[in-house]
């Protein structure tokens, strides 16, 4: 196994890392924005106010991805097993 070989591998799973975080973490990103904004514009200090519209924001989130997710983490398992004989050889 050679440094670049390494380096490929990080580099994938970096990228399947932010293909897997993205669904869940726009959303969240972007219901906490617009609640702070309804907060700070109605001067609505409620800290739980965001919680539970994240919660099904993030929920929904995953029904629609989460069988593009799994299908792409199996998919980079099987990558990653079939080139294992390879990088140790």
């Amino acid at each position: 196994m050679t440094d670049s070989d390494v380096l490929d591998i990080a580099l994938q799973t970096m990228v399947v890392a932010l293909k897997l975080s993205a669904p869940i973490l726009l959303p969240a990103l972007v219901i906490g924005f617009v609640i702070s904004l309804f907060q700070s514009m109605t001067q609505i200090q409620e800290v739980t106010l965001a919680f539970v519209p994240k919660v099904i924001g993030v929920g929904i989130s995953l029904l629609f991805s989460g069988n593009w997710m799994l299908h792409t983490l199996i998919d980079y398992t099987h990558d990653l097993f079939a080139r294992l004989p390879g990088l140790l050889g």
